[in-house]
């Protein structure tokens, strides 16, 4: 059994906890699981982080930097295993651990002195499409690409 954390209503209230060697902290209210982190520190919640002034706060779900010319290269990114080069201006971008479905948000991003325009060509749970164009509608390559996914 994992650490577990209970917020408990009763009594003085507080927090109680109980430990293995799992290496899990889960954090419970109610009995049930709301924040879990694993071994390798990675945080996960049951619905999204909480409120904010009344407005609902949602976890950025995958995120890159990239250069997209020649041979691809992530720079540095959160839940993505991998750029798939389709060809000028196309590319994959695939999820480490994938969405629960495909009605999240992208956005994207660059970095060029050229004006460019984005197209976000496929969402699915697994992966994100899109093709980068010069305004002339032409795909091109770009050497600074970022994309965030929010769900």
């Amino acid at each position: 059994m994992p650490n577990v954390i209970n917020a408990t209503s009763t009594g003085n209230g507080g927090l109680i906890s109980t430990g293995d060697d799992s290496g899990i902290l889960s954090i419970q209210t109610n009995e049930t699981t709301a924040i879990t982190v694993n071994a390798s520190q990675i945080v996960s919640y049951t619905n999204n982080l909480g409120t904010v002034a009344g407005y609902p706060a949602y976890q950025c779900r995958a995120w890159v930097n990239f250069d997209g010319t020649g041979t691809v290269a992530i720079r540095a990114s959160g839940n993505v295993s991998s750029i798939t080069d389709n060809g000028t201006g196309d590319y994959t971008i695939n999820f480490t651990t994938a969405m629960p479905d495909a009605n999240y948000s992208a956005a994207t991003q660059i970095l060029q002195n050229a004006a460019r325009i984005f197209t976000v060509n496929g969402l699915s749970a697994s992966s994100l499409n899109i093709i980068c164009r010069q305004l002339t509608e032409n795909p091109a390559d770009n050497a600074y690409i970022s994309a965030t996914v929010f769900r």
